[in-house]
Formats: C-alpha cells, structure tokens, sequence
C-alpha cells in the first residue's frame, strides 16, 4: 500500500517542456560521440578533456556542479544533493564536505559505494561516476580549507550539517535560523584575530575512486550516445585496465 496519497486523483505536472507547462521535448542535436573521439584507456583523461571544454565554451555557467548520492544501509534508502567537484587527480574526484554529521556521512559509514553525476545541458553531455569513497587526509584538507574565504571557514566549523535547528521562543518570529546565527557567533569569537584557522576534524576532503564512468551525448530521437568505462581488477598478479563499451540509448 502507498505510504502517501496525493489529494486529488488528476496530475498536478504532465508532460512539461522547458518554461512550457507542457509539449515537445527539445531534441538533441548538438553533438554525436563515437568510440574514436575517446581516450581508450583512461577515463579520468577523458573526463579532464570534456570539463576542460565545458569550462572554455563559455556555456556553462557551473561544469564543476554536481549531484552526489549516497545510500544507507541495510534501509537502501538513497540520497542525493549538489555539490562542487574541487580536486580531479588520478585516483579519482574529490569534493569537501562534512564528514561528522551531515546525511551523506552517515550513508557513507554504512555504504562505502557513492556516485557523481555532472549535466551539461548546454552541450547536451552528462557524465555518471560511480566508486567507492576514501576521505582526504588532515594535510590534504587543510591545503583546500586555507583557499576558502573567512566566512566559509568560520561556517564549516559552525554548521552542525542535517542536524535540526530549533525555534527560539525568546526570539520573535524564529524559525530555527537563530540557534545557527548563534554557533557563528560561537566560532566568529573563538577565532577572532586568528588568520590561519584549522580545518575542522569533522570536515574534509572525500575522494571518490571511480570503478565505473559513463560519457552520454544526447541524440535525435532519444538514441543517445553512450559510452562506459569499467574497472576491471587483474589476475594472478596483472594490472587491472579499463574496459570500454558502447550502449544502448
């Protein structure tokens, strides 16, 4: 039985199109991908190569944005929220984050497995990222923490990230938002004339170490373009080597 019933039976959203309430789908006509036009051995290559052009088109506002998911276990209950890529490097992608009390710390000690989805609707390009997670070390993050500006910092080690904020009474009209203009307050005080300010423990770098990547170029007709690179581990002492297919749309 559904947990949730809508309050009426007709459809609130139907078929939209762009700023249109409804109608036809733009088609994709933008682009073709073919097994030539890519890096046969390395996908991270490959990748580089295709953000590098989303950042020097000029029509992408942000190509670093992205969707990080997660999934707790044993609900499989899966999560999902925007962040920025900030590091691309041979071992993978890496983000920053909170590691303590945010939703997607919590997936990640049960569930090691995350992935990353980048859309360029502009080039009408995704790329789906899939991995396991390894956090940064105190040295690596601290590098990253010194490049954000003050009040990032100081907003790091004040948010207690997905913890519930709760009204004030003694405050008119709060909502929740005082107890966190509190804890900057907090923070703002204990680092007061200090410029180097540590990375917080609970917050750093998280790599995603990809074991499968996958280009997507749309197409007309919805026949897309898709191409996945996948791991594959060696045997009896061999190097692993990416394996590369075609798919169907």
């Amino acid at each position: 039985m559904a947990l949730y019933q809508p309050p009426e039976a007709s459809k609130l959203i139907f078929a939209p199109a762009g700023s249109e309430a409804h109608g036809q789908a733009e088609q994709f006509t933008r682009g073709k991908l073919t097994r030539s036009d890519l890096d046969a051995s390395s996908p991270i290559r490959q990748f580089h190569a295709w953000f590098s052009h989303a950042q020097t088109s000029k029509q992408v506002a942000h190509p670093e944005s992205c969707a990080l998911s997660t999934a707790s276990l044993p609900s499989g209950r899966v999560s999902s929220r925007m962040v920025y890529l900030k590091e691309l490097d041979a071992q993978g992608f890496v983000v920053y984050t909170n590691l303590g009390t945010s939703r997607k710390a919590a997936d990640i000690d049960s569930n090691g497995h995350a992935s990353l989805l980048f859309f360029w609707e502009a080039l009408q390009r995704q790329v789906r990222v899939e991995g396991t997670t390894a956090r940064l070390t105190r040295d690596e993050s601290q590098a990253y923490f010194d490049t954000r500006v003050r009040g990032s910092r100081i907003g790091a080690w004040a948010s207690r990230q997905s913890q519930v904020l709760r009204p004030d009474p003694a405050v008119e009209g709060d909502d929740g938002r005082a107890q966190l203009e509190r804890w900057v307050g907090e923070v703002e005080e204990r680092f007061r004339g200090v410029e180097q300010i540590p990375v917080p423990e609970f917050w750093g770098g998280l790599r995603i170490v990809p074991t499968r990547l996958e280009f997507w170029q749309g197409r007309e007709s919805r026949l897309h373009d898709r191409f996945v690179y996948e791991w594959e581990e060696g045997a009896n002492g061999e190097a692993g080597k990416w394996t590369l297919e075609r798919l169907s749309p």
